[in-house]
């Protein structure tokens, strides 16, 4: 299918990006009478953690996962550093984590610091020639947050985008989901979605949005060139103001009798889609 994409405005440079204020090293079960977004719990996330360059300021454990091999050596060397390790009962990680299921482990860290717009698309561009930006239309389950960062950074895809207001960001509930991929994948917070998209599209990013509503079918849509990908909230879909803003809206085909499908899956169906007709033309 043939399309001309538009032509690419000068792009500025990209902004500084902040650096995450020192969060205290004091908790309580007090503390988290809500979801906080500067823990990071589950053995496989926080070994991903350890192996990373985060900065870390405290880790409480039990007994046990001390001694676990996999961690010994890390935790020698992240204590070296300035890291405060807390051996405790499973009742205090309980309290913490809200009886999230923490595997005997949480760290806490810096809250999480978005990317930048513009230093998340320069750096997708030097990437790739035909780079791939996921964007998240009203995702409110960080489960389902969590599920595509993780099937996005194990896709190889260059950035997520999700909006500030009526939607979920980066909680702790989403880096346990990640699995890790969060230390991989830049991800950036937005204020205005369509004027975001807009953005894309002149640094040469075609839109395309999924609904069920589409007669246009996921695998019968040439991908090529600069992709930006938006994946509806798990209620509503896309929202009408950004379906505008897409330059086409795409459906998965669905043979059985369910009329939609969770918003992780299909954004896994699409990502997914997308990268196998790349490995296609380049292989």
């Amino acid at each position: 299918m043939a399309k001309s994409n538009p032509t690419p405005r000068p792009r500025r440079a990209p902004k500084k990006q902040s650096q995450p204020q020192p969060v205290s090293d004091k908790a309580s079960s007090s503390e988290a009478s809500e979801e906080r977004s500067d823990l990071v719990y589950g053995r496989h996330s926080v070994l991903a953690l350890l192996e990373s360059d985060r900065q870390i300021n405290r880790i409480w454990l039990t007994s046990q996962v001390k001694r676990d091999r996999r961690f010994r050596e890390l935790l020698q060397q992240i204590k070296k550093q300035g890291t405060v390790i807390d051996e405790v009962a499973t009742h205090r990680l309980d309290n913490l984590t809200q009886y999230a299921n923490h595997q005997g482990i949480t760290a806490q860290i810096a809250p999480y610091s978005y990317w930048d717009l513009e230093a998340l698309l320069t750096r997708a561009k030097s990437e790739t020639d035909s780079p791939v930006i996921v964007i998240a239309d009203g995702i409110e389950d960080p489960h389902n947050l969590g599920s595509i960062v993780r099937t996005a950074e194990a896709m190889g895809v260059q950035g997520l985008i999700i909006p500030q207001r009526r939607a979920v960001g980066v909680t702790a509930t989403v880096m346990k989901v990640a699995a890790g991929a969060l230390e991989n994948l830049a991800i950036a917070r937005v204020v205005n979605l369509s004027k975001t998209l807009e953005k894309l599209k002149e640094s040469g990013f075609w839109i395309y949005g999924t609904t069920a509503e589409s007669s246009k079918l996921l695998h019968k849509i040439d991908f090529s060139g600069a992709i930006g990908l938006v994946i509806g909230s798990e209620a509503k879909g896309l929202s009408s103001l950004v379906e505008r803003h897409c330059d086409e809206l795409v459906a998965i085909p669905l043979q059985g009798k369910t009329p939609s499908l969770n918003a992780s899956v299909a954004a896994a169906i699409a990502i997914y889609e997308v990268y196998r007709q790349k490995q296609v033309k380049f292989n």
